[in-house]
């Protein structure tokens, strides 16, 4: 049965049977990685849509439509990660300059084609890096931490505070270029690109002369009930940030009516959530992670209550919600990883198939950002950057903040219904 398998030794060979060394350079990959995900969904569509005028229709229709190709891609890029072995090193090499080609396609380079086509072309390519990147990334990681119970929350909270201050970094430097040069996003693009092969080469060393597990047939992995459990908690625990952060640019612009604040308040969400990672992580070993993560989606659930009763001029006491719901995001993205590949720990030692289906479910939720809500707001007549009718700005409101209120809600009660192995104070 799956339970009762034993994680092959070699999976832990990498690093001295389990030993967790270099960790700064995950943390380092993690934040280049991370950089190209989230931030860019909230630039992007933006972006375009001040830029060359296209309609937020359209791209949330474009980007849902990628979405579609994340249903095959993902799994697959799982399946080729598995049987990559010693050939990893150049592969992941290869996803690191498709990313930096990608992000310099999206922003540095005037669409050669229409504007639309143009977008969903490079965002394609950076999203289809992003993706095998990750997987490959988060597969490693269960080598790296071997089978104990602190080994992984140790190095979820290097990978995830290297993920949160990249996010961070990437979130505020538009913004802090905007005063500096002529065209801010295309430096941006320039400046990632460098990085993105200086974190290539300093994680070099975890890829080369790696020895892999026997890979594990997807059916396998979805026959596990915990494994299932996991993945249905990450796509509806995912789902508020993915709401939130499509939507942060347009509820601080239109909302709050506070523009100028959107880096600042974007950072200091971020930043919040970077800070408070190694918190979480030393309560969760403590305390166990399941435990600490109800407490922090509790904190959540709170927090977007609170910025219901929000509005124009209410950019302080935005502040204070940002830091107490970014925060909550910390101990999401730093525990929940934890807890899924300690699972696959047992279920799939190596990981590739198990972090595709992963990657899956976090980028579903974009898409229901994307196709749902993004429309909504269009049809309800809110205009971004301009003049939009109360009733569009109380329905962004009832967006940003009532539906991942209640997804939170629904996370809590998925989470204290799973069954998760507690051995000893570390357990998650």
């Amino acid at each position: 049965m799956v339970e009762g398998r034993d994680v092959p030794a070699l999976v832990q060979a990498a690093d001295g049977r389990g030993q967790l060394t270099r960790l700064p350079a995950f943390a380092l990959f993690a934040a280049i990685v991370n950089a190209a995900g989230l931030p860019i969904y909230i630039y992007a569509p933006k972006y375009y849509a001040d830029t060359y005028g296209v309609s937020l229709t359209a791209l949330g229709a474009l980007l849902a439509a990628l979405r579609l190709v994340d249903v095959v891609q993902d799994p697959a890029l799982g399946w080729v990660s598995e049987r990559l072995d010693r050939r990893k090193a150049l592969a992941v090499t290869g996803g690191v300059v498709l990313l930096a080609l990608a992000m310099l396609g999206l922003f540095a380079v005037p669409p050669p084609v229409a504007p639309l086509w143009w977008f969903g072309i490079t965002i394609t390519a950076l999203f289809s890096a992003f993706s095998f990147l990750t997987i490959n990334f988060y597969a490693q990681g269960i080598a790296k931490a071997g089978t104990g119970d602190d080994g992984h929350v140790r190095l979820a909270a290097w990978r995830e505070t290297g993920a949160l201050l990249g996010i961070c970094a990437a979130a505020i430097a538009p913004t802090l270029l905007m005063g500096a040069v002529a065209a801010p996003f295309a430096v941006f693009a320039w400046g990632f690109a460098v990085l993105a092969l200086v974190a290539a080469v300093v994680m070099w060393p975890e890829w080369r002369g790696r020895t892999v597990a026997e890979a594990t047939p997807i059916r396998t992995i979805l026959s596990d009930g915990i494994t299932r459990r996991l993945l249905l908690l990450a796509l509806v625990n995912a789902t508020p940030l993915a709401v939130s952060s499509t939507l942060f640019l347009f509820y601080v612009d239109g909302r709050l009516q506070a523009p100028g604040w959107e880096g600042p308040l974007l950072v200091l969400f971020f930043l919040a959530a970077a800070c408070s990672s190694p918190f979480w992580s030393a309560l969760a070993r403590r305390f166990g992670a399941k435990r600490v993560l109800l407490a922090a989606m509790a904190l959540a659930v709170v927090s977007f209550g609170y910025t219901l009763r929000l509005g124009a001029g209410d950019q302080v006491a935005f502040a204070i919600v940002c830091v107490l719901s970014g925060a909550s995001i910390g101990a999401d993205l730093t525990l929940l990883p934890a807890m899924f590949a300690r699972r696959m720990a047992v279920v799939s030692p190596n990981g590739g198939q198990g972090f595709g289906l992963w990657s899956l479910v976090n980028k579903l939720t974009l898409a229901f950002a994307a196709v749902v809500l993004l429309p909504l707001l269009e049809q309800a007549g809110f205009v971004s950057g301009g003049d939009s009718p109360a009733g569009a700005l109380t329905l962004l409101t009832w967006l940003y903040a009532g539906v991942p209120c209640g997804l939170k809600l629904l996370a809590i009660a998925l989470l204290w219904a799973t069954p998760l192995e507690e051995r000893g104070s570390g357990a998650i």
